[in-house]
């Protein structure tokens, strides 16, 4: 299994940023934490194949256009996705779910559509922003944004009012491609409980754990993250988490 994977996804990790230990090896590089895993332990593809195997693929990010997806990633900051998907549904059906249309209605109008979605008023706000970025910088088109290199657009995203890191990262991904990962609180969850990070790891710190193990697989990036969500809502759980039952229960020894 394990040579299996490693063929499929790249080699496993062998150190991580000194950022996640605050030491430092003789030659001046990043050295491995005592926490980390090591050669002896699973490689982040066996994780994967474990968590694929038990849930399958997840089809994500739920959304019937690329700027859907874009509408979907910023309305989901701080909500669950049954009250984004409400607040979609009313903007499809209000025909607003273009950036053409969200820069022209009014911003009350906005606000009342994705209501559900919870602190709407700074939501609306971060749409019009976006709509107004797209249009400024690439004539609206989400086709040339995105053939933008991952670095610059990464960067112009984060520019934007109200687009933070994990914000950023998931339009990249999931609505542009982009071969980056989503280092959001599921995933910091579940590194930190099995041993990969410290509790003061930053999210730079984790997404560098996953993009410097496979550079370039946005598909591994896409599945895996919402994979871990999946195990995060029903395994990996902030409270009471069901670490015996969680398929990936097999290796917190090994982490640890």
């Amino acid at each position: 299994m394990r040579s299996a994977a490693k063929t499929a996804f790249g080699p496993s990790p062998r150190a991580l940023p000194s950022a996640l230990t605050g030491r430092k090896t003789r030659a001046g590089g990043p050295s491995l934490p005592r926490t980390a895993p090591t050669d002896g332990a699973p490689p982040l593809d066996e994780y994967y194949n474990s968590l694929f195997t038990r849930f399958g693929p997840q089809h994500w990010w739920p959304g019937k256009t690329k700027f859907e997806v874009v509408v979907g990633a910023i309305l989901t900051q701080n909500t669950s996705w049954a009250n984004v998907e409400r607040a979609i549904t009313n903007l499809r059906t209000a025909g607003l779910l273009s950036p053409a249309a969200i820069e022209r209605v009014p911003s009350t109008r906005l606000e009342e559509l994705i209501r559900s979605s919870g602190y709407f008023r700074q939501k609306a706000r971060k749409l019009k922003a976006f709509c107004q970025f797209l249009d400024r910088e690439y004539g609206r088109s989400l086709r040339r944004m995105f053939e933008t290199p991952t670095i610059v657009l990464r960067d112009k995203l984060l520019g934007i009012f109200g687009v933070g890191p994990e914000t950023a990262d998931s339009i990249l991904l999931y609505a542009g491609e982009h071969p980056v990962m989503v280092a959001d609180g599921y995933t910091k969850r579940l590194l930190a409980r099995h041993g990969w990070i410290g509790e003061k790891a930053g999210y730079e710190d984790v997404r560098w754990i996953f993009e410097r193990h496979s550079p370039g697989n946005s598909r591994w990036f896409n599945e895996f993250h919402a994979l871990i969500v999946n195990t995060g809502k029903s395994f990996c759980r902030k409270q009471k988490p069901l670490c015996q039952a969680c398929p990936l229960g097999r290796y917190l020894e090994e982490g640890r």
